[in-house]
């Protein structure tokens, strides 16, 4: 059975809630493992061994009060200025709508944003010659569309009103909302990580014998394993599906599947874009990958362009 846009926003809020628990969940399960690894190795004696446990258990209670705090506190943050630091992390511009020589863009949008039922959102621009885009806010009254120079010059119209529909399919399904909690969210693990170390390697000299140092460190251990490698893995765990539908949305917009599939065919040889080059979180916002050199397998954050373009032209009666 075909899924509707409903069923999409539905799925998406369900991952969204998935992905909130998931945070806390993995994180308080990492400091577990890690705290009682270190405390057991630097144990003295069998008497200090038998405490392990208790110590760690002692520890992890306070930090699960530290990660509630933060993390409403971060979260709160970033639903207020996630969208503004999006837009910051790729240098994007505003585009002027009283501009003449911006009308024809403006039009553009407006018109797919009327097609697709929604608001139109605010245009930013990145000027960058490489061929990407992506959407942020916290629902369609507060969406942007950001999209660099290149798209905008190289595409066909009927190309970019693909683009622009992808877009709006992820501002419809709320994938927005997620995409700007996850990546405004999580950037700040990588920091405080490293502020850990130094803080747990300064507590580390003298002859105090407080297991303060080791949580330090366990805390700051954690905090990098989540920013390395368990926050890509939920931000994988939902990317995939979300750029099928947006894709199946996008082209039920226009009526153009085909439009989208050959704009994506173009889009993937030049959507590197070099603002994001130290932002690679902001990979799961784009339409394409804009990095220049993209983990590959579990961490790949898009399904592969040529499936996408095959889905497309099924439905434009053109594939296999």
């Amino acid at each position: 059975m075909r899924k509707t846009v409903y069923d999409h926003i539905r799925s998406n809020n369900q991952r969204t809630a998935f992905l909130v628990a998931m945070f806390p969940i993995s994180l308080l399960a990492t400091f577990f493992v890690v705290l009682y690894a270190l405390l057991y190795v630097n144990a003295a004696s069998p008497m200090e061994e038998a405490f392990v446990l208790d110590t760690t258990l002692y520890y992890m209670k306070h930090f699960a009060w530290i990660v509630i705090v933060t993390g409403l506190a971060w979260m709160g943050i970033s639903w207020l200025f996630g969208d503004k630091m999006m837009l910051g992390f790729a240098g994007a511009e505003e585009l002027k709508k009283n501009k003449k020589e911006n009308k024809a863009i403006y039009n553009l949008v407006e018109n797919t944003a009327l097609a697709a039922g929604l608001p139109c959102p605010k245009v930013f621009v990145i000027d960058d010659e490489s061929l990407n885009a992506f959407a942020t806010g916290r629902d369609p009254k507060s969406a942007s569309v950001a999209l660099t120079t290149g798209i905008i010059q190289k595409l066909e119209p009927l190309e970019l009103q693909g683009v622009i529909a992808h877009e709006m399919a992820h501002i419809g399904n709320r994938d927005i909302r997620l995409n700007m909690l996850l990546i405004s969210g999580v950037s700040i693990f990588g920091f405080l990580a490293e502020i850990l170390f130094r803080a747990g390697a300064a507590s580390s000299h003298g002859e105090n014998k407080s297991p303060l140092p080791i949580v330090l460190f366990a805390t700051g251990i954690t905090f990098f394993i989540f920013n390395l490698l368990i926050a890509p893995l939920l931000q994988m765990a939902v990317s995939r599906t979300r750029e099928y539908a947006a894709d199946a949305t996008g082209a039920l917009i226009t009526r153009h599947p085909e439009a989208l599939a050959n704009a994506l065919s173009k889009i993937t040889k030049d959507a590197r874009v070099e603002a994001l080059d130290s932002s690679k979180k902001m990979a799961i916002a784009c339409i394409h990958t804009p990095l220049s050199a993209e983990a590959v397998s579990l961490f790949s954050t898009h399904p592969p362009v040529e499936e996408r373009i095959k889905r497309l032209k099924q439905m434009a009666g053109t594939g296999l």
